[in-house]
């Protein structure tokens, strides 16, 4: 992989740089701050319908 590297700089320059990219998107995740939301009061019960795609409202189904 290093004969490739020398005899193709824009690929080591692309290399460089996505390295960079993930050092600094891990320092950002290292200073997220995460918040302390309070439970939803009348949601629904059980997973996340709109993640599966259905939603149960007093016996009704309904496809979105």
């Amino acid at each position: 992989m290093a004969d490739q590297e020398t005899k193709n700089p824009v690929a080591t320059r692309i290399a460089e740089a996505a390295a960079r990219a993930n050092a600094e998107a891990e320092a950002r995740r290292a200073k997220e701050v995460k918040l302390e939301l309070p439970p939803e009061l009348g949601g629904p019960k059980g997973p996340e319908p709109t993640r599966y795609g259905d939603w149960e409202k007093k016996g009704i189904i309904s496809d979105f």
